[in-house]
């Protein structure tokens, strides 16, 4: 078997961060957690279940997970999110690719759990994620906070069986704030990164958003909760091209209300050159 490190980071995740690491226990040599200073029992969790605990300031996702990446110790890396697990089959998938590793990155199905439930239709599934790679020929980028790996011109990903359990709504509550934090960084980075909205795209993106999920991709077979993740996944996109809009409109008359302000602050956390 060809060695493995699991690299997952960290702020204030005791609910899950031992569910995740139990379930990579079969396939990983080395289990590195890079820990933002958590007050509660997130590191010393990670230590007793035998990871490797370093903490350092929050860089923004991008910055935090590529810090992760250097202290791994191996060359080929499985990055998960404390809130994740792996499924046994794909665990057996892994552990398989692990005699030989013929490809040099691999994508992998995410399935979300919303409100104690797995959804497998609409948006939100199958939400293929590119998570198990050779380091020395990937590094995380996108926008902040959709991060996404990055290979390496000429690479190509093999498929594996199996999926990611994510467990990140418990409640109705989980998502609304989610969305509301999520579509604050998203309007930021996309800001600084020189990316600008319009009405139309206020209008269009979100019904567009709400029927992808709901009807092209089968939300609706999901029942009341098909429903439900279709129209908040339309309200994140609503509110992102708002928060966005709102940044252009402020800034074009010189102004810098508080609103502004604290999506200016979301934006420097998120691309690492704030301070957390």
């Amino acid at each position: 078997m060809l060695p493995l490190s699991v690299v997952i980071i960290t702020y204030n995740e005791e609910l899950h961060i031992g569910r995740c690491i139990h379930s990579v226990r079969a396939v990983a040599d080395e289990v590195i957690v890079l820990d933002s200073y958590s007050t509660d029992q997130t590191a010393n969790i990670a230590r007793n279940m035998g990871a490797t605990v370093y903490q350092e300031k929050f860089r923004g996702y991008i910055g935090q997970k590529n810090q992760a990446l250097k202290l791994a110790t191996h060359n080929y890396v499985l990055s998960l999110d404390a809130d994740e697990e792996l499924d046994e089959n794909l665990a057996a998938a892994i552990l398989e690719e692990k005699k030989t590793f013929h490809a040099r990155a691999y994508m992998m199905k995410r399935c979300t759990n919303f409100c104690g439930r797995f959804i497998r239709r609409g948006n939100w599934y199958p939400d293929f994620k590119l998570r198990l790679f050779d380091k020395r020929i990937a590094t995380w980028g996108g926008i902040n906070p959709h991060d996404r790996i990055e290979l390496h011109k000429g690479v190509e990903a093999k498929k594996l069986k199996g999926d990611i359990l994510h467990y990140s709504f418990d409640s109705m509550d989980d998502l609304i704030r989610q969305n509301n934090r999520l579509s604050s960084i998203a309007a930021s980075s996309m800001y600084v990164k020189g990316k600008r909205t319009s009405w139309f795209k206020i209008l269009i993106n979100p019904a567009w958003a709400f029927a992808n999920g709901y009807l092209f991709r089968r939300g609706f077979l999901d029942g009341a909760d098909g429903f439900f993740i279709a129209t908040h996944n339309a309200h994140y996109v609503f509110q992102k091209h708002s928060k966005l809009f709102h940044l252009q409109r402020t800034n074009n008359r010189g102004k810098h209300t508080p609103v502004v302000k604290s999506l200016h602050e979301s934006a420097k956390q998120a691309t690492g050159d704030g301070k957390n």
